[in-house]
């Protein structure tokens, strides 16, 4: 073998070398773009609804938070699961809208008006966008790809069966500004429920309606295929 021969296979290995070092880089880096896994905050759910028990100075019966309806005592001390587990509402899906404001006059007009047909699919999409994140391993928009987006924007226009205005009720509130001054506030609720397998029943059709409309890649389609049979699972 000459030194011409030598040299020549040296060069060629190590521009081999430095291409395979590109390639290897080039792959780091797309996985870095379409694969990020958000911190655990992302995936962290509100449980709290803003301000305490002790909070309350007075309700729409009278100056003592013991008359508030039960539903609505649950509410505050559990959230929306604490509602769920009452008997009346064991086969029922609970959604609770608030609203609050120093005008009386404006949210009592709020709650009067609140449509379950024209108001509630936003309560409905909120819930269903929730449940997708709980599921995820990384962001939805990834995971799920184009699914993710036209199944939450599908659920915001669908229309929910059996969907029932059950309760509103208001309560005053005292907050607290910092630096030792506070204000008061009143709170509305609305309580809502539908049937679960009226409710199930459109999310199912969602699920086949989106799946049909959008070109994810075989890994996203098996994700989408594992969130609608586990989504009922803590909806």
């Amino acid at each position: 073998m000459t030194i011409r021969t030598i040299k020549f296979l040296r060069t060629k290995i190590i521009l081999i070398f430095f291409i395979a070092v590109m390639l290897v880089s080039c792959v780091s880096r797309r996985s870095n773009i379409f694969i990020p896994v958000p911190d655990p905050g992302f995936f962290e759910q509100e449980k709290t609804i803003g301000f305490a028990f002790g909070d309350i100075i007075g309700t729409r019966d009278g100056a003592s938070a013991r008359i508030m309806p039960e539903w609505l005592r649950r509410y505050i001390n559990g959230g929306i699961e604490a509602v769920e587990d009452m008997t009346e509402y064991k086969n029922k899906y609970v959604f609770i809208g608030t609203n609050r404001g120093s005008n009386q006059v404006i949210l009592n007009k709020w709650a009067e008006v609140f449509s379950p047909v024209y108001d509630f699919p936003v309560l409905a999409a909120g819930r269903i966008e929730k449940r997708i994140i709980a599921s995820s391993t990384m962001y939805p928009e990834y995971e799920y790809g184009a699914f993710y987006e036209n199944f939450v924007i599908r659920s915001y226009g669908s229309s929910y069966p059996d969907t029932v205005k059950e309760d509103s009720y208001w309560i005053r509130i005292k907050t607290d500004n910092g630096n030792g001054a506070s204000s008061e506030a009143i709170v509305y609720f609305i309580l809502i429920t539908t049937e679960k397998y009226a409710m199930q029943s459109v999310i199912n059709t969602m699920f086949s309606q989106t799946e049909n409309s959008v070109r994810i890649t075989n890994a996203q389609a098996y994700a989408v295929k594992r969130l609608h049979q586990n989504f009922f699972e803590g909806f």
